[in-house]
């Protein structure tokens, strides 16, 4: 074994990757209880900013979700497809599309009330970690991105 290597470059040593492996494996976690109801992890997501709040620009939308809008449009267009969502021209500004709930979309909610529960329990982490966690990591992800609007 070479003992000059650097171990820095060891991907057990990577942040990137520990990340990586976390979040396909959190996400596994809701996939039974998604497949029951025909969606995916992103959709999923999605749904989650619109019951926050409905009748988003499709800009915003994407920006919350960290989603450019060739990886956004595809998944609208299926959420609308399944009848969750509508896309409509914004009358103020016609070129852009504001998504709102549909009456379908919004009743979906009452069937994943209880899903944040069932993943958080397969973790076997106390609630407060989970939540320092959770804080850790959207800190992470405003740094990472502040500092990236500053490049070139």
């Amino acid at each position: 074994m070479d003992t000059n290597k650097n171990p820095m470059l060891f991907l057990d040593n990577q942040l990137c990757f520990a990340l990586y492996a976390s979040a396909r494996e959190v996400t596994k976690l809701y996939r039974p209880f998604l497949d029951e109801l025909g969606l995916t992890y992103t959709q999923y997501v999605t749904l989650l900013v619109l019951w926050e709040k409905d009748e988003l620009p499709v800009k915003s939308l994407g920006e919350k979700l960290y989603l450019d809008s060739g990886t956004l449009t595809p998944l609208l267009k299926k959420l609308e497809a399944a009848g969750h969502v509508r896309r409509d021209r914004d009358p103020q500004d016609e070129r852009s599309v504001i998504v709102r709930l549909t009456e379908q979309g919004h009743a979906l909610r009452e069937k994943v009330e209880g899903l944040p529960a069932k993943v958080f329990c397969q973790t076997d982490m106390p609630p407060e970690e989970i939540e320092k966690l959770r804080d850790q990591l959207q800190d992470l992800t405003r740094t990472i991105n502040k500092y990236a609007a500053c490049k070139p």
